[in-house]
């Protein structure tokens, strides 16, 4: 990964926006949206990628259409929290396909997990891999979503 040699000026928002919008635009469909020349849409597009700043293009799967239909926000606390505990923990959950987003939160419990699975039983499965067999879990607080108003995967640029 390369540094960008500056700051994302305003041709890099516009194809940060754009691409967060629609991400399968051809390089001359973008080029256009962001009024430029395809080669120069290329050249940024590849350093904001070679940077991190684009780290993946990704489709977005609607979970009810796939069966994936119980969302899960998961609270866990550990007994212990030294740095090495936790990044055991991490290295658990991201083997874990169901485990969408982790997140080390504070205050309050150590981490914060989204969960996507097909139903009940299913969870049940996850929570038991992932906590109930797992000495260092102490609390497990675990919320269902019954309904998702919201969801959004852009960040404002």
């Amino acid at each position: 990964m390369t540094e960008l040699t500056q700051p994302l000026d305003d041709l890099d928002r516009r194809i940060l926006k754009a691409l967060q919008t629609d991400a399968s635009h051809t390089n001359a469909e973008l080029a256009k949206l962001v009024h430029v020349s395809p080669p120069t849409c290329l050249r940024r597009v590849k350093q904001l990628t070679d940077a991190g700043v684009i780290e993946r293009q990704v489709a977005i799967v609607a979970p009810d259409k796939v069966g994936a239909r119980l969302t899960a926000i998961v609270e866990i606390t550990l007994d212990v929290q030294a740095a090495e505990r936790m990044e055991q923990f991490e290295q658990l959950v991201a083997a874990e396909e169901a485990v969408l987003q982790c997140y080390r939160v504070a205050p309050g419990p150590d981490f914060v997990l989204v969960v996507q699975v097909v139903d009940m039983p299913a969870y049940h499965a996850l929570a038991h891999r992932l906590f109930a067999t797992h000495a260092n879990v102490r609390n497990v607080k675990a919320y269902f979503s019954t309904f998702r108003s919201k969801f959004e995967t852009r960040i404002v640029v």
